[in-house]
């Protein structure tokens, strides 16, 4: 038996409520949020904004304007349009009308309008076609309007304006959320115009919301049976702490502050190791370097530490309201060791620490108000590797854990047993 054995408190962190809204029913798999379509307009084309018959169209000084929207369900847009000067017969602008997919410098595609093409006019606005693209759940763009004269825009605030966004496949994003525009957005925010595009494989959708209750029900079912299995578990080897948060990836940070807050009410310890279920974990080698490191003492922070990450604007690790172009440096998901004394800052700060888009990244930024002392180490490995005297490695199933836990006892390592 290894020496650490009655030394070592170890508890899985669980969030007491799982997510009842189906995978495929979230507007991404990372949240808990209801993809709420519902009487979506098929087989026809939709205006995306519609204009109150009131209102008025002012020149503005801006001689670029953009939106950013997000798809939830498929979609081709298939005309850009500019709006009308009440004040001029006819179209004597030079306005270019680019749609580009966020964080992308080069336009998916554009349409120009001049006096001597000006498209068609539909009401307010004038409309030409595009090269169509299905544009994908989960697509984030910028429609972006420019002006090649010396006047502003015709454009409108977006408080003004109704989107028709076809029965929920579509929404913007805009700054009065809280969240960033993305680093390549022009302009000013408003709109100068707008856009036609229909829902791709509407009776696809259609199927897929006719079978939710079902999907629900069963849904539901599994959650009962994964509650019940865990509580079994818990009772049995008391190994997992449950806290009050619904149990989804974007959550992970707040879940670790509210373990944070469990372990200064409820433990006593010198150091902390957080680490993920699907990694391995080779406490043997960890007291070893902690000895040699002489890291029990307080303001520890050890770990193998990104630099100068640069931060997502689309995607899993999509990060929308952390305003830098890089994060501070955070220790990778493997794992991290701190002292106490950060733990408890942590815990009693849990109400006012702002969480981020995933908990690594959080975790550097909480750290860069008190400036821990860092201790780097590549033992903890960032990628699903095997090396000799790693600390960690990550992103292994369960199948694969076992079996380097089998090598390791058989043949010191967990990496190889050499051939006898």
């Amino acid at each position: 038996m290894s020496f650490w054995m009655n030394s070592v408190l170890v508890k899985f962190i669980i969030g007491a409520h799982g997510c009842d809204v189906p995978v495929e029913d979230r507007e991404d798999p990372y949240s808990c949020r209801l993809l709420n379509i519902s009487n979506p307009i098929l087989k026809q084309e939709i205006e995306v904004f519609v204009i109150p018959e009131a209102a008025s169209f002012i020149l503005s000084e801006d001689r670029s304007v953009s939106v950013n929207f997000r798809v939830l369900y498929p979609i081709i847009i298939t005309r850009l349009g500019v709006f009308q000067d009440n004040n001029i017969v006819g179209f004597e602008r030079n306005i270019t009308v680019k749609v580009y997919q966020a964080e992308h410098e080069e336009p998916l595609f554009s349409a120009r309008f001049s006096p001597t093409s000006s498209g068609i006019q539909m009401d307010r606005l004038w409309y030409k076609p595009v090269e169509q693209f299905v544009l994908p759940e989960g697509f984030e763009g910028t429609v972006v309007w420019e002006s090649h004269d010396s006047n502003g825009l015709i454009s409108r605030n977006l408080h003004k304006v109704i989107l028709n966004d076809g029965g929920g496949v579509l929404r913007l994003t805009t700054v009065e959320e809280g969240l960033l525009r993305y680093e390549l957005a022009e302009g000013v925010e408003g709109i100068a115009g707008g856009f036609t595009y229909t829902i791709h494989e509407g009776e696809a959708l259609l199927l897929n919301l006719n079978s939710r209750p079902v999907r629900l029900l069963s849904h539901l079912t599994k959650l009962e049976e994964e509650d019940a299995l865990l509580k079994e578990e818990s009772t049995t080897y008391q190994d997992i702490i449950f806290v009050h948060i619904i149990d989804t990836y974007r959550n992970v940070p707040a879940k670790l502050l509210h373990f944070y807050r469990w372990t200064v009410e409820s433990t006593s310890y010198d150091l902390l190791l957080k680490t993920d279920d699907d990694c391995y974990i080779d406490l043997d080698n960890m007291f070893q370097r902690i000895v040699q490191k002489n890291l029990k003492k307080p303001n520890v922070w050890w770990g193998n530490f990104r630099l100068n990450w640069a931060v997502d604007r689309t995607g899993k690790w999509q990060e929308l309201e952390y305003p830098s172009p890089a994060y501070p440096a955070f220790a990778c998901g493997s794992g991290y060791v701190i002292s106490k004394d950060i733990v408890q800052w942590l815990a009693s700060n849990s109400d006012r620490l702002k969480t981020y888009q995933g908990e690594d990244v959080s975790m550097g930024i909480w750290m860069a108000a008190i400036g821990p002392k860092r201790y780097q180490d590549s033992l903890w490995l960032c990628e699903k590797q095997c090396e000799t005297g790693m600390l960690s490695s990550p992103q292994y199933s369960p199948e694969e854990l076992i079996k380097l836990w089998e090598k390791r006892e058989q043949c010191g390592t967990p990496c190889a047993c050499e051939e006898r």
